[in-house]
């Protein structure tokens, strides 16, 4: 077993895949690593670039199609063998030569993440930076999660941590999020970031409503994933309350004998009614599914980090199955 599994995702990148081996195997010498390089779907011969260069340290995960960098990120982690695991950018804009002090950091202080924070980011100002620096910051507000850069791929994991993160559709952007729930500690570091030299980026200002959807999703999973009824049953009651209130001033209308048929504000009790109705309905059918998510599966609600016995530390599975 390696030390360190370096985990690399690329798309059409095939100019790139020579200086970057040359740059790993410069940053990581005495160190024990291997580099595993998803090709996600490339069209340009970046993988016969990749088994061109293979030697004993590399492997090539190649899938079928492009599915995606999430994706891609896991069929990485779940072919790597390390007993930790870095994610690099294969576009040469992170650099290689961060990742030991990354590693040693995150060994020396009992991390379990260490994130880079792009320093001096080298990237346009209006369609990069911008964006980014609001992303940052709502992502930061409403999880909980304070990282500085959620935008950089460079990061170093405990492979227990990496291999339960549980990367779907784009959530790759959100990884600090997901190691969070299951209790990571995670700290950052400054890295360099380089201009892209060879190929064309593969984002764009297109990706910022996906990025929002997405957020909303981790909003859910950070504070009511074990608890939806909390959620939609607060909601829920506060609507409900307020449509009985609004439809009880109208039947004391009516009582005393005013007219309230075509009112605005009949109309309006009996959505906040029914739609309060439905929320609390929702809640409790939310509750349903989580205890099936985890009494199905045999998942526990709960997540261990280490066990103390005899002076010894037994490092248990992240999630027991």
């Amino acid at each position: 077993m390696p030390e360190l599994s370096v985990v690399i995702t690329v798309l059409n990148e095939k100019e790139n895949i020579s200086p970057l081996i040359a740059e790993i195997d410069s940053a990581l010498a005495g160190i024990d690593y291997e580099v595993v390089f998803v090709d996600d779907g490339s069209e340009d011969g970046t993988q016969q670039e990749i088994i061109k260069n293979d030697n004993s340290r590399v492997k090539l995960v190649e899938l079928r199609k492009n599915y995606g960098q999430s994706t891609a990120m896991t069929a990485g982690i779940d072919y790597a063998e390390g007993e930790y695991i870095a994610l690099l950018d294969g576009d040469l804009q992170n650099d290689p030569k961060d990742i030991p002090s990354m590693l040693q950091k995150l060994k020396d202080e009992d991390w379990d993440v260490v994130a880079g924070n792009r320093k001096n980011r080298q990237d346009g100002m209006f369609l990069r930076k911008i964006p980014s620096k609001i992303a940052n910051a709502m992502i930061r507000k409403l999880t909980g999660v304070y990282i500085k850069d959620y935008g950089c791929t460079l990061k170093i994991f405990r492979t227990e941590i990496a291999q339960n993160l549980g990367l779907y559709g784009e959530l790759h952007r959100f990884i600090p999020v997901l190691a969070k729930q299951q209790g990571a500690r995670i700290t950052q570091i400054d890295v360099a970031h380089h201009a892209r030299i060879h190929g064309k980026s593969k984002y764009g200002i297109n990706r910022t409503f996906k990025v929002i959807s997405d957020l909303i999703l981790m909003v859910f999973f950070r504070k009511y994933i074990q608890k939806p009824m909390h959620l939609f049953g607060s909601i829920g009651f506060t609507l409900f309350f307020l449509g009985v209130a609004i439809n009880m001033y109208l039947l004391v209308l009516k009582i005393m004998g005013h007219d309230i048929w075509g009112k605005p504000m009949l109309i309006l009790g009996l959505i906040l009614l029914l739609g309060g109705i439905q929320l609390i309905t929702l809640g409790i059918l939310a509750e349903i599914n989580v205890r099936t998510y985890f009494e199905s599966q045999n998942k526990k609600t709960y997540q261990v980090r280490k066990i103390y016995t005899g002076g010894q530390i037994i490092k248990p599975a992240i999630i027991s199955a």
